[in-house]
C-alpha cells in the first residue's frame, strides 16, 4: 500500500529483456535502498514492483508482459526519470490517499494551461474508467496523489503546484503523452458493492 506522495525521482539505469518481459534497474541513492529488504514493494511511476538485487545505489525489478502491456513502463528508456515511493509502513503519516500501485489504465494529456505559478493539466481517460473520477475526489497519476478539480465526460483537470512540478516527473509532461492512472480505491469498491445490491 502507498500514499501517492513521491519520495524521490529515480533514474532508469538499465533495461534487460527477459523471457516475456524485462528487468529494469533503477538508481535512487537518496532513498537509501541498502536499508530495504529483498522483496520489498516500491511504486515506480505508480506501479507496484518488487525490489530485487538491492544495493546502496538502487534496485532492480522484473516487469511481466502484462505490466509492459498495461502501463507506461514499457515506454521507458535508459536515463528516464521515474517517480518512486517505498511501501507505506504501519504508523507512518498518510499524506495523500490510499494507493495500491495497481494501474487501471493510461490517461492522456489533453492540455496544459499555466495558472499563476501552477499549471492546470487536463487528462482524457478510457470510457470504462470515467465513472470512477469525481470532482474533489482523488486520482493517482504516475504514482502522484492528486485532487480532481473538474470533470467533463471522459476528461478531468488537476492543478499542479510548483512543488509538485519540481519534485515529480509530472512537470516534464507534454500534450499527447500518457501516464499511469489508478482510480480511487474507494470508488472501485463502492461500485462493486452497489452493483451486487442491484
Amino acid at each position: 500500500m502507498f500514499t501517492g506522495i513521491v519520495q524521490a525521482v529515480g533514474t532508469v539505469s538499465a533495461i534487460e529483456p527477459s523471457d516475456g518481459g524485462s528487468r529494469m534497474r533503477i538508481d535512487c541513492p537518496e532513498l537509501e535502498p541498502a536499508c530495504w529488504s529483498e522483496g520489498d514493494s516500491v511504486a515506480v511511476a505508480g506501479c507496484c514492483l518488487t525490489a530485487l538485487d538491492i544495493d546502496a545505489r538502487g534496485f532492480s525489478a522484473d516487469l511481466s508482459a502484462e505490466t509492459l502491456q498495461c502501463t507506461s513502463l514499457g515506454d521507458l528508456s535508459t536515463g528516464d526519470p521515474v517517480n518512486l515511493e517505498p511501501a507505506l509502513a504501519l504508523g507512518e503519516r498518510l499524506g495523500g490517499h490510499l494507493v495500491t500501485g495497481h494501474v487501471d489504465d493510461l490517461a492522456e494529456v489533453v492540455s496544459i494551461t499555466p495558472s499563476g505559478d501552477s499549471r492546470v493539466f487536463r487528462f482524457r481517460v478510457p470510457d470504462a474508467l470515467a465513472r470512477f473520477i469525481a470532482g474533489k475526489g482523488s486520482v493517482t497519476l504516475d504514482g502522484v496523489s492528486l485532487t480532481v478539480n473538474a470533470v467533463e465526460g471522459r476528461e478531468f483537470e488537476v492543478n499542479l503546484i510548483p512543488h509538485t512540478l519540481a519534485v515529480t516527473t509530472l512537470g516534464r509532461l507534454a500534450q499527447g503523452e500518457r501516464v499511469n492512472l489508478e482510480v480511487d480505491l474507494l470508488a472501485r469498491y463502492t461500485e462493486r458493492l452497489l452493483g451486487e445490491r442491484q
